[in-house]
């Protein structure tokens, strides 16, 4: 996946430019077909001594396929809802507010879309690794498990019951030890504001770096690379330069997080209580994005093409407000009552004793 995001790589100009849907599920399709035939051989082989295949992403026509082979359940997991609803738009659609039908018909689009990309490179693969026939039409109706937080996305009424909202999936907090220095920083002063684009690759990293460092204007920051290629030596004495930390423990001592709205830093940061400030470059993230705004723990959205210092000291300014920072500790508190993992493995154990009573 990083060297995807590389310059010149499958996903470097959708990160770079933005585009729609068919830009991006072009991208993606580019990635998963060049991988289809490595992953249904691995898949296939080490299923054999399973009882369920797990699945996600662009892996997941693969997990059905062997799935099928095998005779064995296969269940879809999702960080963002991809199954058919009225109640909103397909998550990789820009949010906008269409009639039920419309959300609907959306979610069926953008599916139809997707499979229609990935079709012919699991059809061979399907034939020549795992002899099935053709696949003619896509998977409809499968169980899916999503790593949601019902807070920021509840369960739509209209969902068959294999499509579970669980609530978000954390790793059990842990002992994790920061850097001395890191530790440090955040103890001599006031709480941070953290900023950090996770796996994001290959945009204009100038304009926007240079805008961050205006809008924060001498605040305290904490800055994480990630996949960014941006220096250390490009920032400015009030940043402090991280490498992979925990969030769990990183978020909660920042006063905000800026960040690209991926679906696991948009839950962490909720679950933090501290706000957010989104700045989404393609896919799920202008998702993510809206339903922060919509939660009240965020501002409006820009995307990251068009983000300048003006629009982030804007942002800042809305995440300094004491009833936003409010409404963040207040969903912080309500997501630290969900147990998403548990809630899936259930869910997983009754598919699968399900499953043996029909054979």
């Amino acid at each position: 996946m990083r060297q995807a995001a590389e310059p010149n790589a499958a996903l470097a100009r959708l990160m770079k430019n933005g585009g729609g849907v068919q830009r991006m599920t072009r991208a993606v399709a580019r990635l998963a077909n060049t991988h289809t035939a490595a992953w249904m051989e691995c898949v296939l082989e080490d299923a054999r001594s399973s009882d369920v295949v797990l699945f996600s992403s662009i892996a997941s026509y693969v997990g059905l396929s062997v799935g099928e082979c095998l005779d064995i359940p296969a269940i879809g997991l999702g960080l963002w809802p991809t199954s058919p609803t009225r109640e909103f738009a397909s998550p990789l659609l820009r949010p906008w507010q269409m009639p039920g039908w419309l959300n609907l018909v959306s979610h069926h689009a953008v599916n139809r879309l997707l499979w229609r990309h990935f079709r012919t490179s699991l059809n061979e693969a399907r034939r020549k690794i795992a002899g099935q026939p053709e696949r003619r039409t896509m998977w409809r109706r499968y169980p899916i498990l999503y790593g949601i937080s019902r807070h920021l996305v509840p369960q739509p009424k209209d969902w068959a019951a294999e499509w579970q909202i669980c609530g978000a999936w954390r790793i059990p907090d842990g002992p994790w030890t920061p850097p001395e220095d890191l530790a440090e920083f955040i103890a001599s002063g006031d709480p941070p504001i953290y900023v950090g684009f996770g796996s994001m690759g290959g945009f204009g990293k100038r304009r926007l770096l240079a805008a961050i460092i205006d809008a924060v204007a001498g605040r305290r920051a904490i800055f994480y690379p990630g996949w960014s290629g941006i220096e250390p030596s490009e920032l400015p004495s009030n940043f402090f330069i991280v490498g992979e930390t925990s969030h769990s423990w990183l978020f909660p001592r920042m006063s905000m997080v800026i960040h690209h709205g991926g679906a696991g830093t948009s839950h962490a940061a909720a679950h933090a209580g501290v706000p957010s400030i989104v700045i989404p470059f393609a896919g799920d993230q202008f998702f993510w994005a809206h339903r922060l705004g919509s939660a009240g723990v965020a501002p409006a959205y820009v995307e990251h093409r068009k983000i300048d210092a003006a629009a982030l000291a804007r942002a800042i300014s809305f995440a300094e407000r004491d009833d936003v920072r409010a409404r963040a500790k207040e969903l912080g508190a309500l997501m630290a009552q969900e147990d998403g993992v548990r809630n899936a493995v259930e869910s997983i154990l009754r598919i699968v004793a399900s499953d043996r009573r029909g054979a």
